[in-house]
């Protein structure tokens, strides 16, 4: 599975350098996760780092 990026999403870039896979970029109008290359953090870390420092909780399960 990979993460999602929700419409509630502010753009305001706290979660692109978190991303150990750099799966996080700017799309059009908010932040986009390629889901290919997301890994929710598995190997790396415990826990999905972009929804830790998200500030709207607009990540989700894809």
């Amino acid at each position: 599975m990979a993460m999602k990026i929700t419409d509630e999403c502010i753009s305001c870039g706290a979660c692109e350098p978190e991303c150990p896979t750099t799966s996080i970029s700017q799309g059009d109008t908010i932040y986009v996760i390629n889901t290919e290359t997301c890994v929710q953090c598995q190997g790396h870390y415990d826990t999905q780092q972009c929804v830790s420092v998200c500030p709207v909780d607009c990540i989700v399960v894809a």
